[in-house]
């Protein structure tokens, strides 16, 4: 009895170890890799809405649209679903141990849950929505117009990219202390370093495209 709860006990620590990882490496690649590249495009938003449209809603062919969702949309849901199950098995410890990697831990339990709401929200709104039931991509004055004369839409993106370049840049330093990428003091304390930068470069290219986009709804 004993031997057979041994064994289905390196099941599960061998079933959890491999869904860690997988899960980590989906938010790296394609996810992390295709999200830097969306805001990068959406930065068109400064050379105009024409050039704004090339870049985000034009594809060169139906079926280059439907690999790219493919693409993000099944890591997403995989991502989306370990990503649940992590919160449901695992809890910060601030309250014992108030150490600054327990916080950080605990800033990427809540940002995933912001992010989940507000990836879900942008994604119905900015393409499933107008695809769907309007028959076309989003417009870009129809965007820029609610970031300026609608408050509520405008503060949940800017709270929204923040809690995706938080979640992003602290999922890339997990993943690289995980993979085994950074295993001494020295490389673990350059990994949170190029975190941070990250973060900031990120969080500071989404909150550009942003103000573009408000000034372009005046």
């Amino acid at each position: 009895m004993s031997t057979t709860a041994t064994l289905d006990d390196a099941r599960d620590t061998k079933r959890v170890f491999v869904s860690s990882r997988l899960g980590s490496l989906l938010a790296v690649a394609p996810l992390g890799v295709w999200t830097v590249n969306h805001v990068w495009d959406n930065l068109a938003a400064f050379q105009g809405p024409e050039a704004w449209q090339r870049a985000v809603t034009e594809h060169p062919h139906p079926v280059a649209h439907g690999v790219t969702l493919a693409v993000v949309l099944l890591p997403l849901v995989l991502h989306t679903i370990w990503g649940i199950g992590r919160l449901r098995s695992t809890a910060p410890n601030n309250t014992r141990y108030g150490f600054f990697a327990n916080f950080r831990y605990l800033l990427q339990r809540v940002s995933a849950v912001g992010v989940l709401f507000f990836l879900g929200a942008h994604m119905w709104l900015a393409m499933l929505k107008p695809r769907l039931l309007e028959g076309h991509a989003e417009p870009f004055a129809d965007i820029a117009h609610e970031m300026h004369h609608h408050g509520p839409t405008l503060i949940v993106y800017v709270l929204g990219t923040l809690g995706v370049a938080y979640h992003l840049a602290n999922g890339i330093g997990t993943f690289a202390m995980g993979w085994g990428l950074a295993a001494s003091r020295k490389s673990i304390r350059t990994i949170e370093r190029l975190s941070i930068a990250f973060f900031l470069v990120l969080l500071a290219m989404s909150w550009a495209v942003l103000y573009a986009m408000w000034r372009a709804g005046a």
